[in-house]
């Protein structure tokens, strides 16, 4: 695995790790992912749990392309449009939920508005490949 995820030893835990390092290989960006569907469209449409999912999954498909998985993610951005808080809440428990637990360092954002009718979540992931 080319990602080391590290817990800060001065810091409180906080239920993530507060830093990764790539350790070989090149490393890969993603834009940011809609939950779009096989036809484009955005699903499920103003679903934050839904969306979060669909955008992972998207990214879990995307690595699975370049020979890696879910544990090569050294940073995950999360945009979530909000009309709240919780909106951003929602989001992480889906994050978490979708890493089992062994969630990379994440950054969850609130904006005011996302790209496409009926979205409300965009991820950006940053992985590390394998040198081979």
């Amino acid at each position: 695995m080319p990602v080391s995820r590290d817990r800060s030893e001065s810091l409180p835990n906080q239920g993530f790790p507060h830093s990764a390092t790539v350790l070989a290989g090149s490393v890969l960006f993603t834009a940011g992912v809609a939950p779009i569907d096989a036809d484009g469209a955005v699903t499920p449409p103003g679903d934050v749990v839904g969306q979060t999912k669909q955008s992972l999954g998207i990214i879990k498909t995307i690595l699975a392309e370049h020979g890696a998985g879910l544990a090569d993610i050294a940073k995950l951005t999360v945009h979530v449009a909000m009309d709240m808080q919780v909106d951003l809440t929602v989001a992480w428990d889906a994050v978490v939920e979708f890493f089992d637990g062994d969630v990379p360092p994440t950054s969850v954002i609130g904006v005011t508005v996302l790209p496409l009718d009926e979205q409300v979540v965009e991820i950006e992931a940053v992985a590390g490949l394998s040198a081979d």
